[in-house]
């Protein structure tokens, strides 16, 4: 247990890792190379600091991610109770004041025995067992050592960031709090109603606003859990009705459900700032900010942050990763977070969590066992060595990544039905590893 393990980069599944090492003893070296040195995405030099948006997602105990939470909640993690100690009004989601958490995990991680913090950029790997945690945005020294190992298979794909609005500089006379089908409080977000005239006359202005280019050598791969705004306006007129700006569940002062709604997130605890959920964008920013003043109450509306878009890079895992997340040409190296294969600040830490379970136990002298499948953790895993490698892509946690339910059971029953099931094999899991 006494040599340390290098965790580099302390990000999401970095900060989680690294928690749960030093936590069961087993000491750790935690590189960090923000902020003597930033990425195009980050603004801080703070530990797990969260990027595209402030949001965790279900928190539904029978929903993926909701499972996944009560999951790592079992072994005590550091994140998802950050998380629930700065939460912020977001309906039946998990949503966090987004400052407050990066400063209660950097402070936490910064005061925890058996962690010591080197503030520097690592250029190679470090000595002994080394976790990669350095996201999607890892730096050019450490891509080129990686892409040293995987050859070709290194790949990518484009995110985009919703941008945040000052909440003093709305209208709110002309917006309505509320959540669909009144979840959560009922009221935990600020509704912008649009008719039919001006939904398709904004529908249009997206479609016609300039958009950052992409490299000529570069392919236009987005993430479909995260598409830019733009990207999904051009499939239809009705496509962002139907989507982030869905009316179903929602009615307004007057009673009535408006043809389209756009919803604004609460972003911290103070109520004075407010993310555009759904609205990640590459538009160019004076775009950004004309298109985004046609909605009602935002005509005057003044932009913290306008949205962006960065390259995410990722390894074709099903070729190069195996069930404990170490690299095949290099044992020594587990991969964690958004740079496997897995999408989502959750999924993220729950690798990172799951790496430091196995390295605990290999530590206390133990046969390591891979995490039941059926388990939302266990899931990710499948995903990330079980997919297709000719067509592997980036995944959040669903149920389509676990195995089928036998027998199976009605369509309104599978969700607990597969949370039931993962609660009985992770218990069971836990008893024969002790951990």
């Amino acid at each position: 247990m006494s040599a340390p393990v290098q965790v580099v980069g302390a990000g999401m599944a970095g900060a989680e890792c690294a928690f749960q090492l030093a936590s069961r003893g087993v000491p750790v070296v935690l590189h960090e190379m923000r902020p003597e040195r930033s990425t195009p995405a980050h603004k801080t030099g703070g530990f797990a600091e969260l990027v595209c948006s402030n949001s965790f997602r279900s928190d539904d105990a029978h929903h993926p991610a909701g499972l996944l939470k009560r999951e790592m909640e079992a072994f005590g993690s550091l994140l998802i109770a950050t998380a629930r100690a700065h939460a912020v009004p977001a309906g039946s989601a998990l949503a966090v004041d987004r400052d407050r958490f990066t400063a209660a995990v950097t402070a936490r991680l910064e005061a925890l025995p058996g962690i010591e913090i080197r503030r520097q950029e690592v250029t190679d790997w470090p000595p002994g067992d080394v976790v990669v945690a350095t996201g999607p945005l890892t730096s050019d020294a450490l891509a080129a050592r990686l892409r040293e190992l995987v050859g070709g298979e290194y790949l990518y794909f484009y995110d985009a960031i919703a941008p945040i609005v000052e909440g003093e500089s709305l209208d709110f006379d002309r917006l309505f709090w509320a959540s669909r089908w009144g979840k959560g409080a009922g009221d935990d977000y600020l509704n912008v109603p649009l008719d039919r005239p001006l939904y398709e006359a904004f529908h249009r202005a997206i479609v016609e606003a300039e958009t950052l280019p992409l490299h000529d050598f570069e392919r236009a791969l987005f993430f479909e859990g995260c598409l830019p705004i733009e990207e999904l306006a051009r499939r239809g007129v009705d496509t962002l009705r139907y989507g982030p700006m869905k009316p179903v569940g929602l009615r307004g002062p007057d009673g009535r459900r408006p043809w389209a709604v756009v919803q604004l997130r609460q972003e911290n605890l103070a109520k004075s700032q407010f993310n555009l959920v759904g609205f990640q964008s590459r538009m160019k920013w004076p775009d950004q900010q004309r298109v985004f003043r046609m909605l009602p109450g935002l005509e005057a509306a003044e932009f913290v942050r306008l949205g962006q878009i960065h390259r995410n890079t990722f390894v074709n895992a099903p070729r190069h990763l195996d069930r404990r997340y170490r690299l095949r040409a290099a044992p020594r190296l587990r991969l964690a977070g958004q740079i496997t294969g897995v999408e989502g600040y959750l999924e993220s830490a729950a690798t990172g969590l799951a790496i430091a379970l196995d390295l605990v136990a290999e530590r206390r002298g133990a046969e390591p066992e891979p995490l039941p499948p059926t388990t939302a953790l266990g899931s990710l895993v499948r995903h990330l060595t079980e997919s297709d490698p000719e067509h592997f892509q980036p995944a959040n946690v669903n149920y389509g990544l676990f195995p089928p339910l036998v027998p199976e059971p009605k369509k309104a029953d599978r969700r607990a039905a597969h949370a039931a099931r993962a609660a009985a094999d992770l218990a069971a899991w836990r008893a024969r590893c002790g951990l």
